[in-house]
């Protein structure tokens, strides 16, 4: 057993070439073989997101707190809420973030694949972060290869 106490690991600013705007890091589990699982809490301040990105095996979030908004690659930007709950599906290209008045932040769960949890992709445009880009991703189908 092993407890992790709260504070005991420190706090990252979200990388630039993977978030837009002001995003905090706080890592709450990394997997231990033969576990693949591994979490953190990321906060958003109003603005911010990720990149579009992919998880090999999937990805769950679980908002704890404020208003957010996510987008699956040819798909609406969806409001996201404390309480709510989403799961990502395994290559799924998508991004999620705070909504433009409240910050947000929510618990991200995911699985590594050959030691891999992630495929970080372009930015987020900022008409794509307000809804305005229709056409985003229809052209290449809606998972990311």
């Amino acid at each position: 057993m092993d407890i992790k106490r709260s504070g005991s690991q420190p706090s990252a600013r979200g990388a630039l070439e993977a978030f837009t705007g002001a995003v905090r890091v706080d890592p709450l589990f990394q997997a231990r073989d033969p576990a693949r699982t591994s979490g953190a809490s990321v906060t958003f301040e109003p603005h911010a997101r990720t990149a579009w990105h992919a998880h090999p095996l999937g990805q769950t979030l679980v908002v704890t707190a404020g208003c957010g908004r996510v987008q699956r690659w040819g798909g609406p930007v969806e409001e996201i809420r404390a309480g709510d709950v989403v799961w990502i599906a395994p290559g799924e290209k998508h991004w999620h973030g705070a909504g433009p008045n409240t910050s947000m932040t929510h618990i991200a769960i995911q699985e590594a694949q050959a030691g891999k949890v992630v495929d970080w992709q372009e930015k987020v445009s900022a008409v794509q972060y307000e809804g305005r880009d229709q056409d985003a991703g229809h052209s290449e189908g809606q998972r990311a290869a």
